[in-house]
């Protein structure tokens, strides 16, 4: 197949599992020409079957705001048109579902169609796209999809419940690909880290309010009560001056370390004992998954698509989003020595059932149902 795949090429979940996807298609044989801004923090492997497609857009003193969605749509077309795609795959609602959709309605003056698939990921359905300046726009670009995937149960039924969906929606789930993410031996790291043989809790984030990094911070102070313990946090973005703030209060500046962006974050994962998301919303818990399989169990809300990903009891615990003392509860236990390394089997064992190997022929399949529904449609 010829696949054009639309993403943010950021290094949020919608733009990982888009690249990774689009990885995973090419070396199955398939063509993957992935359209976007700027080239994905993923795309770092050279394919012949692998293409980047940059989105121009016009810079103009008129227009407040560059018209991005506009510009994407034009460059949809010429990529359809020049590169003969049989399929577009649009990855987050906003603004590529309806990018899409205006470019089918080109592509028909010019003679040519293409099928549209859209994969909802989470925020653009449960934050962005809830908001009343957008909702319209979003639930026509979604119901004039040939084709709609979520991540999660959670997510499909959260779509359903607050837009008026009018087709089917199919969830496949992330993936990860396990011959990255995987442990490996830095014990130069963790020594670095843990003198003294701490324990090491990690979290990775945006650092948006709806990831509760907070929670983090004062579970992590209560378990330093108990045990030697330091912890790592891998991300940036608006919360993080408060929780540098959080940490001063708290006076555990000493034994946290705010490590910023990282792309190789399976390095840190490697040497970590127990990964913690306190999100109050998840639509699945990509940065989860990862975790586990780098062998780290995970602490997590119950919320959202988690409980799909994170099995209560065995890669880790479920806990009431902002139960802080059933959170200390919990990680005290997975962290007791008798414990730990049960728990990061199970970890391991868990993430093997979203290998991309497993989950890569469910997209292929589901490409293959849409365009068979979509030539058959248009021949009638």
């Amino acid at each position: 197949m010829n696949i054009g795949i639309v993403l943010y090429p950021t290094f949020g979940g919608s733009g990982v599992v888009a690249t990774e996807l689009g990885k995973g298609l090419a070396k199955e044989g398939h063509k993957i020409h992935f359209i976007t801004y700027s080239q994905p923090t993923r795309l770092d492997f050279f394919n012949e079957n692998l293409f980047y497609h940059e989105v121009d857009f016009l810079s103009y003193p008129l227009f407040r705001y560059p018209p991005y969605e506009l510009a994407l749509a034009s460059k949809m077309v010429d990529v359809v048109i020049h590169e003969k795609l049989d399929l577009l795959h649009v990855h987050y609602a906003i603004p590529h579902a309806s990018a899409a959709y205006m470019a089918k309605q080109i592509l028909k003056t010019k003679g040519a169609d293409v099928p549209v698939i859209t994969t909802l990921h989470g925020t653009d359905i449960t934050l962005v796209g809830k908001d009343p300046s957008f909702e319209p726009v979003v639930t026509f670009s979604i119901n004039e999809s040939d084709g709609i995937t979520a991540v999660s149960e959670n997510l499909k039924q959260d779509t359903l419940d607050h837009f008026a969906i009018e087709k089917d929606i199919a969830v496949i789930p992330n993936f990860i690909d396990l011959n990255r993410f995987k442990k490996q031996k830095r014990d130069h790291f963790k020594t670095a880290i843990c003198p003294n043989n701490e324990k090491l809790v990690v979290h990775t984030s945006n650092f948006r309010k709806v990831k509760r990094v907070e929670d983090v911070v004062r579970v992590f102070y209560n378990l330093r009560k108990s045990m030697p313990v330091k912890l790592l946090l891998v991300g940036d973005g608006p919360e993080r001056i408060k929780i540098e703030n959080l940490c001063r209060e708290l006076d555990t500046c000493d034994d946290t370390r705010f490590l910023g962006k990282i792309e190789a974050v399976e390095e840190v994962l490697s040497v970590s004992d127990l990964f913690m998301m306190t999100s109050e919303k998840e639509s699945f818990g990509l940065a989860a998954l990862e975790a586990m399989a780098c062998e780290v169990p995970v602490i997590s809300s119950n919320a959202g698509g988690l409980p799909e990903l994170n099995v209560d009891g065995y890669s880790g615990f479920l806990c009431d989003v902002g139960d802080i003392d059933q959170m200390t509860e919990k990680a005290l236990y997975i962290l007791d020595d008798k414990n730990l390394p049960k728990f990061k089997e199970n970890a391991l064992n868990r993430a093997k059932e979203f290998e991309i190997s497993n989950i890569l022929p469910l997209y292929i399949d589901y490409y293959n149902f849409v365009i068979e529904n979509f030539n058959a449609r248009i021949s009638v």
